[in-house]
């Protein structure tokens, strides 16, 4: 008893110190479990998202709908037509039209990923969508516009080839080297979206759950997710990975297409040249299309761009440019016209 009354100072604050250790653990697990609950709660508290669409008067709404439903079926009318001329005509059976048929396939799938949805939200009352559903949409759209960026890389490839370098186009693009190309463009585009589909999956979405668009698009889900928590790594990490795929494939097809116009300048006759821009410039004007609305959206997603203007330029490049797509290819392509004409019954 007298010696702990003659505890030394070093002693009694180590006593104080357990004490409160003792009086504070209890507490302090506590509070830890439900921050952490919390953080959970957090974390899933949106089970859906509300695509608002083009909100507008019902007369408008019927209005837009026909047209884009008409756009619909005309492009998947006006692939399918690409796909079956090059599949039955025997004169189409080169490299540069089996890649254009793949385009073709391509656009159909990508229209797909986003347009029945948005013709369905029409009539919705909720317009609603899932939080699972609203990730797959996610990752199929950015996924098959990287494989379309891909393509028409390849595509610029194989122009390049066939006009600067005639006598080898037949040994270097065989068949075989084409279905690797192709296989390539599909595996390779749906892998590079893995990583920021992944990031987007743990964003914290704690609240809003409004995204004016008509799909699930990067930019306003990293839009709703700052709004819980600053994001500034996923930010960059997305539009790093969206910026370093744009330009990267569009100053390749645009180099590309430089050495081309060089070469074509030095042919001596018009008729060569005439028919050379003819091969190049119905797929520089889908490139034109392509990236000149790409470009205004994903550079930098997130960024604060006008979101009237965000959704037009999706709309254009999601919807129209496949409408456009075989209208290009069929116009100025004399062998793909006859084919056409096979094709649905002319002479």
């Amino acid at each position: 008893m007298l010696r702990k009354m003659c505890s030394s100072p070093e002693e009694k604050q180590g006593d104080i110190i357990l004490f409160v250790n003792v009086i504070s653990a209890p507490i302090l697990t506590e509070w830890t479990e439900m921050m952490m609950s919390k953080v959970r709660n957090i974390s899933h508290a949106v089970s859906e998202f509300i695509l608002l669409g083009f909100p507008c008067h019902w007369e408008i709404e019927i209005f837009l709908f026909s047209i884009f439903f008409i756009t619909y079926i005309l492009t998947l009318l006006g692939n399918m037509a690409i796909m079956c001329a090059v599949r039955w005509d025997r004169r189409l059976r080169t490299p540069m039209y089996v890649l254009l048929a793949n385009f073709s396939f391509l656009e159909i799938c990508y229209v797909n990923s986003d347009v029945p949805n948005m013709l369905a939200n029409f009539f919705s009352q909720t317009k609603t969508i899932s939080f699972a559903r609203c990730l797959l949409q996610l990752y199929f759209f950015f996924s098959l516009g990287t494989t379309e960026c891909l393509f028409l890389s390849i595509m610029a490839y194989d122009r390049f080839l066939a006009i600067c370098h005639p006598l080898h186009y037949p040994t270097i693009m065989t068949s075989k080297f084409c279905s690797r190309l192709v296989i390539f463009c599909w595996v390779y585009g749906f892998l590079w979206f893995l990583i920021p589909v992944i990031l987007v999956t743990q964003l914290p979405f704690c609240g809003p759950n409004v995204i004016d668009d008509f799909l699930c698009d990067l930019g306003p889900l990293l839009a709703l997710a700052s709004a819980c928590v600053p994001i500034p790594g996923t930010v960059l990490i997305c539009g790093t990975m969206s910026s370093l795929l744009i330009f990267a494939t569009f100053f390749y097809i645009t180099g590309s297409y430089t050495l081309v116009l060089r070469v074509v300048m030095q042919v001596p006759s018009v008729a060569g040249r005439k028919k050379a821009f003819s091969t190049c410039s119905s797929h520089l004007a889908v490139v034109f299309l392509f990236y000149s609305s790409v470009m205004m959206t994903y550079v930098s997603p997130g960024s604060g761009q006008a979101e009237g203007m965000q959704k037009f330029t999706t709309l254009f490049y999601s919807v129209f440019t496949p409408f456009f797509n075989p209208i290009i290819y069929s116009l100025r392509n004399k062998e793909m016209k006859d084919a056409l004409k096979k094709v649905l019954g002319g002479s």
